[in-house]
């Protein structure tokens, strides 16, 4: 028998506080994804979907009926207008949403290797900039992202949307503080990669074009405002540098990491066709 949820009962709540209630999403342990492409990702890479949400006003696209077919979670029929609250677009009426299981925060979830390249991003304050860096992260061959401190949250609706499924390829961990990925990363220097830690920095010694990104790597892009911590600059080997010649006297956050991203994947590239 197929559940049917037409008003503002008690489930309804429980899938409206996941998409504005951090803490319930960690409480629960899911959160409430959005949009084709980001629950077709969460599909294709093996996370857990505990429920499929759909529209009961629309004739169903055949992707949306294969994925209530294949996929194994609890079958939820949605009226249009809930499902138009819960979607997260003034001028569109989603056919389908998925509630999935958050994964655990655990750096062993991060691959190490002599190829490794992770970012860390450091007391991020937007979603959106979460989202885009994630999704850089995956079109650059990066092997992870780590988010340190007191952040916004990688489960936010706009961290998930900016991925635009990213968040789903590719390991994100979220770490109280800065020691955890320091000993994380004494344990990979004790296991022979010799990992070095490159901060961004405007005032860095290094332009990022010289700096040798074929070696393993752990990126750190600082908060949006303040930039790299004290401590997390201490804790480089090196800070490197983006040149830039017109008036802005900085970048995005995440627009930082997309050009050190892309540098770092232009000498892999470069480096694997000699």
């Amino acid at each position: 028998m197929v559940l049917r949820v037409s008003g503002r009962n008690a489930r309804f709540q429980q899938w409206e506080a996941l998409l504005h209630n951090r803490t319930k999403r960690q409480r629960r342990g899911e959160f409430l994804v959005q949009g084709v492409r980001p629950i077709a990702m969460a599909v294709e890479h093996g996370w857990q979907i505990r429920e499929l949400l759909y529209n009961t006003s629309v004739a169903l696209s055949g992707w949306a009926r294969d994925l209530l077919e294949k996929v194994r979670a609890e079958k939820i029929a949605v009226s249009r207008e809930l499902m138009h609250e819960l979607g997260g677009k003034a001028d569109d009426v989603p056919e389908l949403l998925a509630v999935v299981a958050l994964p655990e925060d655990d750096l062993c979830r991060i691959p190490t290797g002599p190829t490794m390249l992770t970012v860390v991003f450091d007391r991020p304050t937007s979603p959106g900039n979460i989202g885009t860096l994630v999704r850089s992260a995956d079109a650059f061959g990066a092997s992870g992202v780590i988010i340190t401190g007191h952040a916004a949250d990688v489960y936010d609706p706009k961290a998930v949307r900016a991925s635009t499924g990213s968040l789903f390829a590719l390991p994100v961990v979220r770490v109280p503080a800065r020691q955890a990925v320091l000993s994380w990363g004494v344990d990979v220097r004790a296991g022979g990669i010799g990992m070095n830690v490159v901060g961004t920095d405007e005032l860095g010694a290094l332009d990022v074009a010289d700096y040798d990104f074929r070696q393993p790597t752990l990126i750190v892009i600082g908060n949006e405002t303040t930039g790299l911590s004290s401590g997390w600059r201490e804790a480089c080997d090196q800070v490197v540098r983006i040149p830039m010649s017109g008036a802005a006297s900085s970048l995005n956050a995440a627009t930082a990491a997309t050009v050190v991203l892309y540098e770092s994947a232009r000498q892999r590239t470069a480096a694997a066709r000699r």
